[in-house]
């Protein structure tokens, strides 16, 4: 975890207790006070709220009984079963609660030294980029003695009720918990990375390709120390709850994933080898599946005693409950599955290279200031958001992207508390580009993103070498807010936004010239090469010169007719001195000049696609050789046009 904590509303909990515990006061915490305002922004309780402390409540109140764990949690009158949901996740994972958790053992109540008690308690959430320590009292909302909200099934156990009031004074209110999303909460809690799937869309409860693939993924991400929820769309048509067990509308949280092995003890009249099973946590702690492989159903009793204790089966009504991935895939609607990425350099599983990027869409008249285009269907403006570069160093990666808008929970009360539709696009660009995209011409759309008023919009892509911009939007122009860019390669990336409309002017400029055109070039391909080498093939690749500036394409191997796919900007002094493109082939020891082409890169030129035939070293009349060149050439005396 980064050393630098924020803390909220600047409450410094050392120094808050520090004070209650010398002038022999409890807590009381005037940034989120016991009253209705803390409570609700609309919708008042059917009753009236009396705020109590744990002390209150019972005789020996504790944050842990018997440690932590998913089954401590209940919900209580609120909608936030995906908060629940989110902390039956946390709970299965030492590292994860007790970062949210900090110092557990020292905020613990202590029977033999009540006087370090003074109602103050502390949590870090994963706000928007850096971890944020928020401080609270314990007075918490009940009715008749009891907690109305998120509660411990243990009367005397109190982390997640002072946890979910912490979340609470973030968000502005108990209320603006009300109809969240578990993988919001995840990302909170861990600074994980956020991917919402649709199984619907996805036919994942069809296509059994897919459906594996999936297991693998999930499989994958639950032993890295990712954590998994599911719900079922109230929307979606699936079976309702007498039939299934399973309830609409409503967060689960995923505490196991396993293959269980039909071996020669577990004779039963399947044909796979492996059954694919996932094992799933109701908040309610009660209420669950009553299909295939449920706590009492025929399927388990076939299966050994030795075989249940591993796979930690217990046959109360508790909540949780195992089905086959088949089932699930076909049961319920979404799933939120928030990635541990790990960036550590010091483990044996695959680590990644992070950057993080603060950005914002923001407004204005001028099109070459303005920062909220719009997404690509707005074809004018689309160009005029946020533009950030990087590069690809591997022949081809694997990128992660996630793009995350900031929490708008704190705008429920004004009615604008709703996420707003974001997604993104990357596309591939020149090798050398470093200003600002003003027309799309040769660049090569290579991945967008799903357009989703979810809070975090996540793309997994494989993209080959080379340099590329994402453009992160909003789906409607004319939005202002602000957001986290997250990239996560396998090498450094560079990323960095690209800011600059043009070459700066400086007084440098006034001694050697100022550019006055830029020339954009896309070598497509090459053919008929002189062959190089006894099997027939070269190895060949190109180099672009303009003025001092060279830029050099991969090399393409075993190939006489190589696609390059290289693109190049140059901002140009002279406009006399010509572009030469010339194709090389690699050797070990020397590499070999195999014919240019001389380019006069007008703004007159023509813009189509042109083959042009292959010559030797001098001048554009140069004797032919063998072999053609297809490029495209943009030139323009406007620098912001390209």
């Amino acid at each position: 975890m980064s050393s630098s904590v924020q803390i909220f509303r600047d409450q410094k909990y050392h120094e808050l207790k520090g004070q209650c515990i010398q002038q022999r006061q409890l807590f009381e915490d005037p940034e989120f006070p016991a009253s209705d305002e803390s409570l609700f922004y609309q919708s008042a309780p059917p009753r009236k709220v009396e705020w109590k402390r744990p002390k209150d409540l019972c005789e020996d109140p504790h944050l842990f009984v018997n440690g932590i764990s998913s089954h401590d949690l209940h919900q209580g009158t609120l909608g936030n079963c995906w908060f629940v949901a989110a902390c039956s996740c946390l709970a299965l994972r030492d590292t994860l609660w007790q970062q949210v958790i900090p110092d557990f053992n020292e905020q613990e109540w202590d029977p033999k030294k009540p006087e370090k008690y003074a109602g103050i308690f502390r949590f870090r959430f994963w706000c928007f980029g850096e971890w944020t320590e928020v401080v609270i009292d314990d007075l918490l909302p009940t009715m008749d003695g009891k907690l109305i909200y998120c509660h411990s099934n243990v009367k005397n156990e109190f982390w997640s009720a002072l946890l979910e009031k912490a979340y609470a004074k973030l968000a502005g209110s108990y209320e603006a918990l009300d109809g969240g999303s578990a993988a919001d909460a995840i990302v909170d809690f861990t600074g994980a990375v956020a991917e919402s799937i649709d199984l619907v869309q996805g036919k994942y409860g069809e296509i059994i390709s897919e459906q594996m693939k999936l297991f693998e993924d999930l499989l994958k991400v639950h032993k890295r120390g990712g954590l998994i929820s599911c719900s079922i769309t109230a929307s979606s048509g699936r079976a309702n709850e007498v039939e299934t067990g399973l309830i609409i509308g409503h967060a689960y949280s995923v505490t196991a994933i396993r293959k269980l092995r039909l071996g020669e003890r577990l004779i039963f009249s399947f044909k796979a080898e492996k059954l694919f099973m996932i094992r799933l946590r109701n908040p309610w702690g009660k209420r669950e599946w009553n299909g295939a492989w449920s706590d009492n159903s025929e399927e388990w009793k076939k299966v050994s005693n030795s075989e249940r204790k591993s796979l930690g089966l217990t046959l109360e009504n508790d909540g949780e409950f195992w089905m086959t991935f088949e089932d699930w895939c076909k049961n319920f609607t979404d799933v939120d599955i928030c990635r541990i990425v790990n960036t550590s350099y010091f483990s044996i599983h695959k680590t990644w290279e992070k950057k993080m990027m603060h950005g914002a869409w923001a407004k204005n008249s001028e099109p070459l200031l303005n920062r909220s285009g719009g997404c690509f269907d707005n074809r004018e403006t689309f160009l005029q958001n946020p533009q950030y570069v990087f590069d690809v160093k591997k022949t081809e990666d694997k990128v992660l992207v996630s793009l995350q808008q900031e929490d708008r929970r704190k705008y429920k009360k004004e009615g604008k508390g709703d996420s707003i539709p974001i997604g993104f696009e990357i596309f591939k660009v020149e090798d050398n580009r470093s200003y600002r995209l003003h027309k799309l011409t040769v660049q090569e759309r290579v991945a967008t993103s799903l357009y989703i008023n979810t809070r975090t919009v996540f793309l997994k892509r494989i993209l080959k070498q080379g340099r590329y911009v994402l453009i992160p939007t909003t789906y409607h122009p004319g939005i202002s807010t602000r957001f986290i860019l997250r990239l996560f390669t396998d090498v450094p990336s560079k990323l960095r936004e690209l800011k600059a409309d043009k070459p700066k002017m400086t007084c440098w400029s006034l001694l050697c010239g100022y550019p006055r055109r830029v020339t954009q070039i896309k070598i497509h391909s090459a053919e008929g090469l002189q062959k190089q080498d006894r099997s027939g093939g070269a190895d060949p690749y190109v180099l672009i010169r303009c003025e001092n500036q060279t830029v050099r394409s991969p090399v393409q191997h075993d190939t006489t007719s190589p696609i390059f796919d290289t693109q190049v900007i140059f901002y140009r002094k002279n406009m006399d001195s010509p572009v030469i493109v010339q194709v090389w082939n690699s050797n070990v020891l020397c590499d070999q000049f195999l014919g240019q082409a001389v380019l006069g890169a007008s703004p007159s030129d023509p813009r189509e696609q042109q083959t042009l035939q292959l010559r030797g070293r001098g001048r554009r009349e140069a004797a032919e050789v063998p072999g053609h060149i297809t490029i495209k050439v943009f030139s323009s005396d406007d620098l912001v046009e390209l």
